[in-house]
């Protein structure tokens, strides 16, 4: 690889990610890249190999300028100031003891504005942790935070602040929460970053064992919740094992999260991976996730007497993501009721999950999805590559005939549209159900669909199943583009799929 283009991405003050021919590739270049890191004073403080198009380079000195070399390119980058670098070990934590938060939040609290808490090599158990604003959290390669097997010690966070803005959600809802192993609140400039791992405790304790219930009052925890933040950078760290959705920023605005692995069971309830609700201004850039659940979720907030967030979800670019074996691998909904809109999926590589990208929603929802773009990606072994499903049978009345009927029904707050969807320049190989279904109400048409060169090859041993969730859908096998309520905008060089007709 000669001819090659850099991007930087995030830099922190000891560590930097970058993109490498994110254009030309999907999470993978064809070939390795060898590079090199050249400090100040000309020396070369760091070199390597990589086949993933983000990557990120640790060990770097803060305030300083680098010059990063990779084939023909040449990038020079400085890195974030640093007012103070703590150690957890000096304010008392221990590999051997049963629980670190109270040194790590010693540690916090100590943090001038500016500095960064540093958490090294070995395993340290700990209950949530809080963190402040303008403040770097570095796990280093070979550390690993991992929470403590008992929620016995996990303080539940209220659904809302004491001046009733919304504090945590649980499915779009204001609801009380156990607080994760991670906890940032009403933050600005928070950086998280290192080689290490961050261990949110799934498969301790009793969390997967009541995935839709509460224990004293509360839902489940995450293991990264970001509520109301602001200027927000993850990158370099895995992030495993969640009770529940594992990195959830809601309210949050100017985020940007690089080079994660994040990885959960298969059969974790709800583990969903990245899950960013009511948020503006999200990129998510080389992200490698395999979860129980889906692997990026979109929301919103949905309608309910307790009331949730109200803002939208807009501008969010997911780019150069490997997305493996989830329910679904981008996910839109079904808590949509704020809005979704402006969503551009780019240069993505899905494989193996139940589909690859879906909407959801029903009545009740209300709320508008608009202007979704996927474009310039690969899918394999994905059942249903795309799936906008406007009778998705969620909540306790999801079967009832109020959201199940295909009867034309009034035009309210509470029926949701769907619109200016464009799927181009998409491969997919080993489909089972059908290149693409769209379940549209009768009452709210979805419209301005495009597709453009989306080619889709089947399994040969698939069998016929149902393609959504949903009441009254036939099973599919080997379908092309069946819709329902659906008008289409543009339908060209479409191989070798067959168009079922649009409804209106």
């Amino acid at each position: 690889m000669t001819d090659v283009a850099i991007e930087l991405l995030i830099a922190g003050p000891r560590s930097a990610t970058f993109s490498v021919d994110a254009e030309r590739h999907l999470h993978a270049c064809d070939e390795a890249l060898a590079w090199q890191v050249w400090g100040p004073d000309g020396a070369m403080v760091a070199e390597g190999a990589i086949r993933n198009v983000v990557f990120t380079v640790t060990s770097l000195e803060p305030g300083a300028t680098y010059h990063l070399h990779g084939g023909s390119a040449r990038l020079e980058f400085t890195t974030r100031q640093e007012t103070a670098l703590l150690d957890i070990r000096d304010f008392g934590a221990s590999p051997e003891a049963s629980n670190n938060a109270p040194a790590i939040q010693r540690t916090i609290a100590a943090l001038p504005p500016g500095g960064t808490l540093r958490i090294p090599a070995g395993r340290w158990l700990s209950g949530p942790i809080f963190l402040k604003s303008h403040m770097a959290l570095l796990v280093e390669d070979g550390g690993e935070l991992a929470a403590i097997a008992s929620r016995e010690n996990f303080p539940i966070l209220p659904a809302r602040h004491a001046d009733g803005r919304i504090l945590g959600t649980w499915e779009g809802v204001a609801e009380a929460c156990y607080a994760s192993l991670i906890n940032a609140i009403d933050c600005r400039g928070v950086h998280l970053a290192g080689a290490g791992i961050i261990d949110g405790g799934g498969d301790r304790g009793d969390w997967w064992s009541w995935p839709k219930e509460t224990r004293q009052g509360a839902r489940r925890a995450r293991t990264v919740f970001l509520s109301a933040c602001e200027d927000v950078t993850l990158s370099g760290l895995t992030i495993r094992n969640s009770p529940s959705w594992t990195v959830h920023p809601v309210l949050c605005k100017g985020l940007i999260a690089a080079d994660l692995t994040i990885e959960n069971d298969p059969d974790s309830p709800n583990t969903d991976g990245f899950n960013p609700e009511s948020s503006s201004d999200i990129r998510l850039v080389g992200l490698h996730i395999s979860v129980g659940d889906d692997c990026i979720a979109l929301k919103a907030g949905k309608r309910s007497p307790l009331g949730g967030p109200d803002r939208p979800t807009e501008h969010v670019r997911i780019e150069n993501c490997l997305m493996e074996r989830g329910h679904g691998a981008v996910v839109i909904g079904s808590e949509m009721s704020a809005g979704i809109s402006d969503i551009a999926i780019r240069n993505c590589h899905f494989k193996g999950t139940d589909r690859g990208l879906r909407i959801k929603t029903r009545r009740g929802r209300g709320g508008l999805v608009a202007d979704i773009r996927l474009s310039d990606s690969l899918m394999e072994d994905v059942a249903t590559p795309v799936a906008v499903n406007s009778f998705y049978f969620c909540d306790a009345d999801g079967q009832s005939n109020y959201v199940q009927s295909r009867s034309p029904l009034p035009v309210s707050v509470e029926t949701p549209s769907i619109r200016s969807i464009t799927v181009e320049n998409v491969t997919v190989s080993g489909a089972r159900t059908a290149a693409a279904v769209f379940y549209g109400l009768p009452e709210s048409v979805i419209r301005d669909i495009a597709f453009e060169n989306y080619t889709v090859s089947f399994a040969s041993d698939a069998e016929a199943e149902v393609p959504e969730m949903a009441s009254l859908l036939p099973p599919l096998r080997h379908a092309g583009i069946v819709a329902e309520n659906t008008v289409f905008s543009r339908l060209a060089r479409l191989s070798p799929v067959s168009i079922h007709p649009a409804q209106d």
